[in-house]
């Protein structure tokens, strides 16, 4: 029987564009939240029927966040109608085996709009920054110690989880090829 495993998320890093140097917010990142993974579901209560059912009708859309400490000027500047193009970001994480003491990393590709800047209140004696938000995600994937477990793309209609495509049949019966 395998132990179980636990894994701790110990650093992240994110790049905002390419990875330019100048893109690295390892210096002023405080969190970053990949995207939900949340079905949609559609209830129906049929004529006769004593039981209510719901069906999985898709999945909806995905939006991720990041909060940096400081003013990013650059970064401002990908901000909605500023870009007329989607940004690549891409998150670095390291996570950890609590039982072997493994370092394991993890990387999360996002391909979507700088949809949102919330900034701090300015206080004196306390670091403000800004909440980002993004939005429109056409392109996500997921990896763990270089195994893909999600992989989405809005383009090609291609979703894999865990490696093996969820969309083939409907692909290939589309006449879709990704």
């Amino acid at each position: 029987m395998a132990a179980s495993k636990f894994y701790l998320m110990e650093a992240v890093n994110l790049f905002a564009g390419d990875h330019d140097p100048s893109n690295s917010k390892h210096l002023t990142l405080e969190e970053f939240k990949l995207p939900d993974l949340q079905e949609m579901f559609q209830e129906h209560m049929a004529g006769g029927a004593a039981v209510q059912v719901e069906f999985a009708v898709g999945i909806q859309k995905l939006e991720s966040t990041f909060k940096l400490k400081g003013f990013d000027p650059e970064l401002l500047t990908q901000f909605g109608l500023g870009s007329k193009k989607l940004t690549r970001f891409t998150g670095y994480g390291v996570m950890r085996d609590q039982r072997s003491g493994e370092a394991i990393q993890s990387i999360a590709t996002i391909e979507g709009r700088l949809g949102k800047v919330a900034p701090d209140a300015y206080k004196r004696g306390e670091l403000n920054g800004d909440e980002y938000g993004i939005n429109q995600i056409m392109h996500y994937e997921l990896s763990f110690g270089g195994r893909e477990l999600i992989y989405f793309d809005w383009f090609t209609n291609t979703m894999r989880m865990n490696g093996v495509e969820q969309n083939a049949e409907t692909n290939q019966m589309l006449g879709i090829r990704g």
